[in-house]
């Protein structure tokens, strides 16, 4: 039984969720028997599953502390996910103390356990709003007090748009690219389609599932310009160390920039 299996007194733990299974898929404890068993079921189609998440979690690691690294000061992490090892803040931090950093989700297991994580932090706040309402969640006044967004901000969307169906992400994209002022990031990874992914997604319970083609990921970049070594699997992006001389996993990610200014630097 792990930790999770006690939930806070508003979560009723009877459908999985999709933070709860990359929890388990990380090796977290976060998570209860309906995630675990909604875990195996998707990885009976892709059993690569697990590789995957801990794939784009250091992709998440490299971009982040790429930009903290390249003068970027203020992330916004929509669809943060349950804390876990080398998180937004610790990344960005790292490279530079007065970072701040904004996470945002809707799930309450993740708001339970992100605001005890951040409680004692500074530069640092977690926010209840959903991802697909852009403007609420650039209107929150706990993201407004900590994000100045006259400035560049760095905008993760990682691993979560695929869990948006149809042409939703495009619009949501669209409306963050247009709140952000040159010198902004956007860092977006998303399943890409291929006959297992897709029955994968088909089976998904916690939420709606789409994998796209490379050429639909792509254009969830419209209007930005993507950043060496441009959409890349993950494992291909400014790796540590070379990158494993396997076939790459179906998940592909980028960093797009919107223009390009002094402030930072892009590449």
């Amino acid at each position: 039984m792990t930790t999770a299996e006690q939930p806070p007194p508003n979560v009723a733990p009877s459908r999985p969720s999709i933070a709860r299974i990359y929890d388990h898929w990380l090796g977290g404890k976060d998570n209860y028997a309906v995630d675990r068993r909604e875990a195996e079921s998707l990885e009976a189609v892709v059993p690569e599953l697990p590789l995957i998440a801990r794939q784009n979690r250091d992709f998440h690691r490299r971009a982040v502390g790429h930009l903290a690294t390249a003068g970027v000061t203020q992330f916004l992490d929509l669809g943060a996910g349950l804390p876990t090892a080398s998180n937004t803040h610790e990344i960005a931090q790292a490279a530079n103390p007065q970072a701040r950093v904004a996470y945002v989700d809707n799930d309450p297991v993740v708001l339970a356990h992100g605001r005890a994580l951040l409680a004692s932090g500074t530069n640092t706040v977690m926010v209840e709003a959903d991802l697909r309402d852009p403007r609420a969640v650039f209107d929150h006044p706990d993201v407004t007090g900590l994000l100045d967004f006259t400035r560049p901000v760095a905008v993760l969307l990682v691993s979560v748009l695929h869990f948006v169906p149809g042409q939703e992400p495009y619009r949501i994209v669209r409306e963050i690219r247009d709140r952000l002022v040159p010198g902004s990031h956007i860092v977006i990874s998303h399943g890409l389609r291929t006959p297992q992914t897709t029955r994968a997604a088909a089976k998904y319970q916690a939420a709606d599932a789409e994998v796209r083609t490379r050429e639909q990921i792509s254009a969830l970049f419209n209007g930005l310009e993507l950043i060496e070594p441009g959409l890349v699997h993950l494992t291909d992006w400014r790796p540590d160390t070379p990158a494993p001389n396997t076939e790459p996993l179906p998940f592909l990610c980028g960093v797009g920039v919107l223009g390009k200014t002094d402030q930072t630097e892009a590449t």
